[in-house]
């Protein structure tokens, strides 16, 4: 019996590790970015709305090359042939990769040039290039360069006194060619890359690099200039850190950013017109291969649409504005902490104010009964961040801080760097991490005397404690004093701060240490539980699904009959609706509101067990990261997510449902019987009490 059971588990472990049962990582997430680019002809968005999602295209696609191509070709390097589990090498991933970029540079040139000059020109919002140009005042021209653009230009002269000199990733160079020999302009972010020149009936913008080319010879006085051309590179921005040979890992990765700015070039975007022999001289000098090479007809760096956006005054050409709310339990009180001791209090953020969270902070800064606050920083606001000014007054008025701020946030680490050294000359406790493993938990634990004893609260959530990224990331989370979940989070900071080497906690699960067991054995019990008169269920709610251990588990519950809905924002390596996966469903929202909350709902024999935390199911978030799920054990509040999940799950205007064959398509394509109905609007009107017709 026993080695017959062996043999049916041999057996299904061969079908689960087929590869056309798993969608390459890298390809998933290309196409997420297609879904953010086909929003930018969306028309329930308006035209600035629009535009917004053609500039996040270009911005993903620039931290795409970044860090995900640039480690693929770290492995090529490196001479890795193995494949994945979707059956595909680093090289051959690699070639995917370029085949489908430029397929989508295509599709983004013929939605800004096709749908959305066009729409701007008749809103009376012009870009002049070329003849049109001429338009404009020379001397309205001449006068911006002189006093604002020239002082900031240093030409560079490239001959063999004056070789290639280090160029920045994603900095605009204009190539210029002279009649005796060649020079480089870079030109300086700071500079708008759209310059603004209105009328009194029309919003005018000049590219940076049209402006500059009009006077160019300004910048060669007595030299012939023959033409010039736009260009950028990326580089790779990964940043490798060995800590087990860390003295100081925050001079350690001091010194890491600095190399970032010289990493290898990962690509080139050139102008279509820049001639064959500058491009290969640019290979030459600068290292890369001819398939890094993107040229770009028209204009370059349209992740910089912003400039557009923030400067015209058109309020009916953007998303109507919105106050998030402050659920009602919290308005008009004057203790925060009796409150939470009451209840719990669940926060979807932004349709829910983020000002509960800093005044949970401020308020136990202030608190002459507070004794300690210990929090986790991962991403937070820059100097004007009101957690981190709390946390300094906790300090000044002789509380215990401590404070886990992750050094290794990628592209945060600056601003984590400065703020762990002002944090640290104000006299918090600072911790920078763990050895190998980042800290991606969002938790803050307060110390409170009352009485003759302690209690302790908590804030726990699926998003950074960041005021801005709070109106624009949809995030869940909790106010609690559950002395359970508290306790636990208690013994978490320890474990973090002295690497205690614990297991296992009372509510909490913790990564690495057993969420990913934990989250197994709520599938096996959704499988072992799961009958046709008591149906088992799972709700996902997460930003990315990967993790191949978890995919097998997804499909043995889907060959057993749990039904399975995933709400995937990004990447999906789980291939639905095969004969493994017949009853799983893929949806992804793409919104004015990036999906960033994470809800784990699981149901059999008529229980609901809900999670949240911020674990999405990728080996790095299971494996190489702390992360922690907490239930949501409150009926009220468990309640209130799963209505969270289930609205997501009904919306048909900003879906899109993947298909077996790992297309997504839009639901309403799909469905087109169903009514238009957008969760995010829901979310809104449910706050402001508005019927669904003024959203």
């Amino acid at each position: 019996m026993g080695q017959s059971l062996r043999l049916q588990n041999s057996l299904r472990n061969l079908e689960l590790n087929r590869p056309e049962l798993y969608t390459n990582r890298e390809l998933s997430w290309l196409e997420f970015n297609a879904r953010v680019l086909e929003e930018a002809l969306h028309e329930v968005h308006p035209l600035l709305s629009r535009m917004r999602f053609l500039s996040i295209f270009y911005s993903n696609l620039d931290e795409f090359f970044m860090i995900r191509v640039a480690g693929i070709k770290q492995q090529i390097r490196a001479g890795v042939r193995e494949r994945g589990p979707d059956g595909l090498t680093p090289r051959q991933t690699l070639s995917r990769i370029q085949e489908r970029v430029r397929q989508l540079l295509a599709r983004a040139k013929e939605i800004f040039y096709e749908r959305l000059l066009p729409a701007l020109e008749e809103e009376g919002i012009i870009i002049y290039q070329g003849r049109r140009l001429n338009r404009l005042s020379k001397e309205a021209l001449r006068t911006y360069f002189q006093d604002k653009v020239f002082p900031l230009l240093t030409p560079l002269a490239l001959d063999s006194a004056h070789p290639m000199p280090p160029l920045r990733g994603l900095e605009y160079i204009l190539w210029v060619e002279l009649k005796d020999g060649s020079a480089l302009v870079p030109i300086p972010h700071v500079l708008p890359r759209f310059v603004p020149f209105h009328s009194s009936h029309r919003y005018g913008f000049v590219p940076i690099e049209s402006l500059i080319g009009i006077f160019l010879e300004e910048l060669f006085p007595g030299k012939k200039v023959k033409d010039h051309y736009l260009f950028r590179i990326t580089r790779d921005a990964d940043i490798e850190i060995s800590e087990a040979e860390a003295d100081d890992l925050l001079v350690l990765i001091e010194r890491e950013l600095r190399r970032r700015r010289l990493g290898a070039v990962v690509r080139l975007e050139a102008s279509a017109a820049m001639p064959p022999e500058t491009i290969r001289f640019l290979m030459e000098e600068l290292d890369f291969e001819p398939e890094d090479v993107y040229e770009v007809e028209g204009l370059l760096g349209l992740e910089r649409l912003w400039d557009i956006i923030n400067e015209v005054d058109e309020p009916s050409l953007l998303d109507r504005p919105f106050v998030p709310s402050v659920p009602s339990v919290l308005q008009g009180k004057s203790n925060i902490f009796e409150i939470i001791a009451q209840n719990d209090i669940l926060l979807h953020h932004p349709y829910d104010s983020f000002a509960p969270v800093a005044e949970f902070i401020q308020t136990a800064a202030r608190d002459p009964n507070v004794l300690a606050i210990k929090q986790t920083l991962y991403r937070t606001t820059g100097e004007r961040s009101l957690i981190v000014q709390a946390l300094r007054e906790a300090v000044d008025r002789g509380k215990q801080v401590t404070v886990l701020i992750e050094l290794k946030a990628r592209f945060d680490e600056e601003t984590n760097i400065y703020w762990a050294k002002e944090l640290e000359k104000a006299g918090a406790n600072v911790v920078y991490g763990m050895l190998g493993l980042k800290i991606h938990s969002k938790c803050a634990l307060v110390v409170r005397k009352e009485g003759s004893g302690l209690k302790l609260y908590a804030h726990l959530s699926t998003g950074n404690y960041n005021e801005k990224t709070a109106q624009i990331y949809t995030d869940i989370g909790i106010l609690t004093a559950d002395p359970e979940i508290t306790r636990d989070l208690a013994e978490l900071f320890n474990y973090l701060t002295g690497n205690s080497g614990q297991r296992s906690w009372r509510r909490i699960a913790v990564a690495p240490e057993n969420l990913r067991e934990t989250f197994l054995a709520e599938i096996d019990r959704c499988i072992a539980e799961h009958t046709p008169e008591h149906p088992s269920r799972i709700i996902l709610v997460l930003n990315a699904l990967v993790d191949t251990e978890m995919i097998k588990a997804l499909y043995t519950a889907s060959m057993a009959g749990v039904q399975i809905d995933l709400l995937v924002r990004s990447i999906c390596c789980l291939v639905p609706g095969t004969s493994v996966s017949p009853t799983i469903r893929v949806q992804g929202i793409v919104g004015r509101f990036l999906e960033h909350s994470r809800l784990y709902i699981f149901y059999s024999r008529g229980e609901w067990r809900v999670w949240s935390g911020s674990a999405d199911w990728m080996p790095r978030n299971l494996d190489r990261r702390v992360e922690i799920a907490y239930p949501l054990s409150n009926p009220e509040i468990a309640q209130k997510a799963i209505e969270i999940a289930e609205t997501l799950l009904a919306d048909t205007t900003h879906t899109w449902v993947l298909g077996p064959d790992g297309i997504y398509r839009r639901r309403r394509e799909l469905e087109p019987s169903l009514p238009p109905f957008s969760a995010q609007a829901e979310f809104l009107r449910q706050r402001r009490q508005l019927p669904r017709e003024l959203l």
